[in-house]
């Protein structure tokens, strides 16, 4: 073991990873439809899932924000009933596995989990389809556990764009506003992964609270929609927020970019989704794959992201957000949970403070959080909940 790597796993033990997306519970819907018993994540799970709880432990995770995704294609009632599903099988995880997952629903929980030796579980909706046009439906999965939306996935909603469509509403509409309003109101972190730069700014202009980037990384890096512009990036100082920095390849590796618009193309000719992680689906990429060698990006792809990141937001604005078991290709060194200790390896040999490590792994997160907390307390103070309809305010 290099010296940095075991420097890397003893600053990890002080101060954890929080990590802000995961798509362990999609994975388990679309392999084993929930079946914890064919996926028991107690035990090693290599060659079906990047995530399990020995390489949770061995990457130094204090926190996961889960996802509880579903596609844009559930729509109405479907999205809500499959993201319930999905809010369901978090929970059961941490029924199951009490000894390493404890559900948070605050800063407090997540500090008191790390103390106690599990890792933080937190629940993070990703898309606005998932609340169908309601804001009851919001406040439900705020309830339930959920601590940040992601406005849109790769797909425009009616109230607001998404970075991977073509322009509509140009940013948020007058419901889309409305929903980052009762989201603080809430305490519900406003995630602006996906979305188009212009519903960044929107939202940037109207919530009170600090906002997230749950899995985005720096689009002047990689010129990519699903990045963060440098004018947004900027912002987050006086927003309070956090930027997350993404594993996934094929928004961080300009050589990338390309590769994957074929991968996905020869997906679609195989009448799978471009997003199959299924046995199915992997056979079909790693078959390209063989014949089109894929860019590989490394943790190094994933720290000259984070240099950018820190000069543009500052150390106390950003954080890590790797995407597991949501796409289908990982760097060659994070190939997996386990992973983490290389990224911060890499940052060490790149003179980054311990202190701003700590800052990076876990302490900007928590802070964070803890900031949508207390902006929550005051808008209380001030209004209840908005029955607002979106017939009403965008007609």
């Amino acid at each position: 073991m290099s010296a940095s790597l075991e420097a890397a796993r003893a600053l990890l033990a002080e101060h954890p990873v929080v990590d802000g997306h995961n798509d362990l519970p999609w994975a388990l819907r679309e392999q084993v439809r929930y079946d914890l018993d064919r996926r028991d994540i107690a035990d090693d799970q290599t060659g079906h899932l990047h995530t399990d709880i020995p390489r949770l432990r061995a990457g130094g995770v204090g926190a996961q924000f889960w996802s509880v995704y579903v596609r844009t294609d559930y729509t109405g009632d479907q999205a809500v009933s499959a993201t319930l599903e999905q809010i369901d099988v978090v929970r059961q995880l941490a029924a199951r596995y009490p000894g390493d997952l404890r559900l948070a629903y605050t800063a407090d929980d997540m500090e008191a989990a790390r103390a106690d030796g599990r890792i933080a579980s937190l629940m993070g909706a990703e898309g606005g389809h998932s609340i169908n046009n309601s804001l009851a439906t919001l406040r439900a999965l705020h309830e339930l556990g959920v601590r940040y939306m992601t406005l849109t996935h790769n797909d425009n909603i009616a109230w607001a764009d998404s970075a991977t469509d073509e322009p509509r509403a140009h940013g948020l509409t007058a419901f889309g506003r409305e929903v980052v309003r009762e989201m603080n109101r809430l305490g519900m972190l406003v995630d602006l992964s996906h979305v188009s730069a212009d519903t960044m700014r929107h939202a940037l202009d109207t919530s009170a609270a600090p906002v997230v980037f749950s899995h985005s990384s720096a689009r002047a890096v990689c010129d990519h929609p699903r990045n963060i512009p440098d004018d947004v990036l900027e912002r987050l100082p006086a927003n309070g927020g956090i930027a997350m920095a993404t594993f996934v390849p094929k928004f961080i590796l300009p050589a990338a970019v390309d590769w994957t618009l074929r991968a996905d193309e020869n997906m679609r000719a195989h009448g799978l989704h471009h997003l199959d992680t299924t046995a199915e689906g992997m056979a079909v990429h790693r078959a390209f794959e063989a014949e089109h060698p894929r860019p590989l990006a490394t943790a190094a792809t994933v720290a000259d992201h984070l240099d950018h990141m820190r000069e543009a937001a500052g150390i106390d604005h950003i954080g890590i957000g790797g995407d597991f078991d949501g796409t289908a290709f990982t760097p060659a060194d994070l190939a997996d949970v386990s992973g983490y200790p290389n990224l911060v390896a890499e940052l060490l040999d790149r003179k980054w403070s311990t202190a701003d490590l700590a800052k990076l792994t876990w302490q900007n997160a928590v802070r964070t959080l803890r900031g949508a907390e207390d902006v929550a307390r005051t808008v209380r103070t001030e209004r209840g909940p908005s029955n607002a309809t979106i017939e009403q305010l965008d007609g």
